[in-house]
């Protein structure tokens, strides 16, 4: 249970653990604790974090690709979270529908290849589903 403020159009306006003047006792599960909860666009944080988090791998991704910063650069431990992260998603994006099966699709794994010559450049991440080892 907690208490909340409402404004006087009866939109909560803030939620309390602790009794306040003029504060009403409603369950967690109330739809207007719920919708306060979540914003006033239906979004909650943890889908705003989730969103953001794909954002910041692509931000990632793009300073790797312009040598902006070596993964190295980074902790063994965020390494090994970027790396985990990068291979769930290369495994659901093949099992995805192709709706460009007539163009070349540039595949996860040609990320790291030099547009000009076609070579691999030292970003091609070490495949850490297939080694030995543990952090």
């Amino acid at each position: 249970m907690r208490y909340v403020v409402r404004d006087t159009k009866g939109s909560i306006v803030s939620l309390h653990r602790e009794a306040v003047p003029g504060a009403d006792l409603l369950p967690l599960s109330h739809p207007d604790v719920q919708a306060f909860l979540t914003g006033t666009d239906g979004k909650s944080f943890a889908a705003m974090d989730a969103d953001l988090v794909r954002v910041l791998e692509d931000l990632i991704d793009v300073l790797l690709r312009r040598n902006v910063f070596r993964i190295t650069d980074l902790p063994l431990e965020a390494q090994v979270k970027l790396f985990e992260r990068k291979h769930f998603r290369d495994n659901l994006q093949s099992h995805a529908l192709n709706l460009y099966a007539g163009q070349q699709a540039q595949s996860p794994a040609s990320m790291g290849e030099d547009a000009a010559t076609g070579a691999m450049s030292d970003l091609v991440p070490f495949d850490w589903a297939n080694s030995d080892f543990k952090v």
